[in-house]
């Protein structure tokens, strides 16, 4: 107990010392001769502020959207468990997002494939712009908006291995694929000094970071996790269109939000990028379903649905770098390309639920290449122009970076899901998924009839 006291005493005694050397040395500070001006601190712009607080949230709503999308294109016995994949995609990656993905992907670079650490925790991610990124709103709308992309990616990829997967081996997957593939990669053509970046090819709002990776890695996962049971043998068709229209609905509505707040400013690049969303999506579902139409004799609404979502993938990367009528084209383009990809799988003889890989690996490879084509410097000075308009290079880069995401995108998902399968296992067992994933995984029905 003495000693206890002592040593409190002795502790009064060091802080009462403590303050008083600092009041003395801050007395004994010469007055400068001039008074110091302080750099003006950059300022925040409450207009874009406001349109990327939008778009972060119309973002957001795209998660449930894609939810909705998936979950009516299931059996009726796996809506919750597919619902779910999207859903809780929302919980895990915000929290890795938070803890170091923000700074693996946009921190300061590390020999241009990866950021590093010291925006760990968000330390130093405040409400001062960066100017690196955006210069006019706050470093963490910035952040919280790009954490949104994050998100949906893995989500997206869950089309491939619908119906079959096991929930607990998902959550282990969503954390180590967007450490392995997501962040790098978002850091490669978006992070300053990033590689794709400094190579000069373009990536507006995610044709490469989101819909190339998620759907290389969706086709990854359909031959890794094999076929559902008795697929080609039995009906397996949507159980509720209206549920898939309305996530489509969603999803478009989000994609604004997607395409024109990577703009990060509430001005005439954001107007281009909206404008050139609505005209491929448009475009897109119409040639979707009249390829259908000729092809099948009848205009579906999962052929709508899914052109319209085939549109927004493809015209995604170029919507910062192309007007109406490049946007049309490539609209048009993508609704065939898209369609004549998901026949492809019954040839090809892999199982992709949901058309995760005809969608969105093709789309966005597309949309890749047609920036490339199309991109022009009179709609975005800060990108470059395109073959179409002079520029031969860029489509070189492009296409150097459309396969350097392939491969590396491809690869690692295989390996994830290799080692998956070796220690925890990737399928539901015969019988649960005899039962379904709503009731074997989740312990409920989506529907009390």
């Amino acid at each position: 107990m003495k000693r206890f006291v002592s040593m409190v005493v002795l502790l009064c005694f060091a802080l009462a010392a403590g303050a008083l050397f600092a009041e003395e040395t801050q007395m004994e500070v010469p007055k400068a001769e001039a008074p110091v001006v302080a750099a003006p601190a950059p300022k925040v712009d409450t207009g874009d502020t406001a349109w990327v607080l939008i778009s972060t949230a119309l973002v957001m709503l795209m998660t449930p959207g894609l939810a909705l999308f998936y979950g009516g294109m299931v059996r009726r016995k796996n809506v919750l468990g597919t619902i779910m994949q999207s859903f809780i995609a929302l919980g895990v990656i915000t929290i890795l997002w938070v803890l170091y993905g923000y700074s693996l992907s946009f921190g300061p670079d590390k020999w241009h494939i990866i950021g590093g650490l010291e925006w760990v925790g968000l330390k130093g991610v405040g409400l001062e712009p960066n100017p690196d990124y955006a210069a006019t709103i706050p470093h963490q709308a910035f952040m919280i908006f790009q954490m949104m992309f994050a998100v949906i990616t893995p989500a997206l990829i869950t089309g491939a291995f619908a119906e079959r997967f096991k929930f607990k081996t998902y959550l282990v997957f969503l954390v180590l694929w967007a450490t392995l593939v997501y962040f790098p990669l978002a850091h490669w053509v978006w992070g300053v000094g990033g590689w794709i970046r400094n190579l000069g090819a373009l990536d507006f709002a995610g044709g490469l970071v989101v819909h190339i990776s998620s759907g290389v890695s969706a086709l990854a996962a359909a031959i890794v996790v094999g076929k559902r049971k008795s697929h080609g043998l039995e009906n397996m068709a949507p159980h509720n269109l209206s549920m898939t229209l309305l996530g489509a609905a969603l999803l478009w509505f989000g994609w604004f939000g997607f395409n024109g707040g990577s703009a990060v400013a509430s001005g005439s690049l954001a107007t281009s990028a909206f404008v050139v969303t609505h005209i491929a999506t448009a475009a897109a579902a119409l040639s979707w379903m009249t390829a259908e139409w000729l092809h099948r004799n009848k205009p579906t609404v999962l052929g709508a649905a899914s052109g319209a979502v085939a549109g927004l993938v493809a015209i995604t990367p170029a919507s910062g770098f192309v007007g109406p009528i490049p946007a049309l084209i490539i609209g048009l383009a993508a609704g065939v390309l898209c369609y004549m990809a998901v026949n492809l799988k019954t040839k090809l003889g892999y199982d992709d639920s949901l058309d995760a890989v005809g969608v969105h690996g093709v789309g966005g490879t597309w949309g890749a290449i047609a920036t490339g084509l199309f991109a022009s410097k009179a709609i975005n000075s800060a990108g470059n122009d395109g073959l179409f308009f002079g520029n031969a290079s860029l489509l070189w880069n492009q296409l150097i970076s459309v396969g350097a995401a392939w491969i590396y995108s491809f690869v690692i998902t295989l390996a994830i899901l290799k080692i998956l399968d070796w220690t925890m296992g990737l399928r539901v067992s015969d019988e649960e998924e005899y039962d379904g994933l709503d009731l074997s995984q989740h312990g409920e029905s989506g529907y009390t009839l």
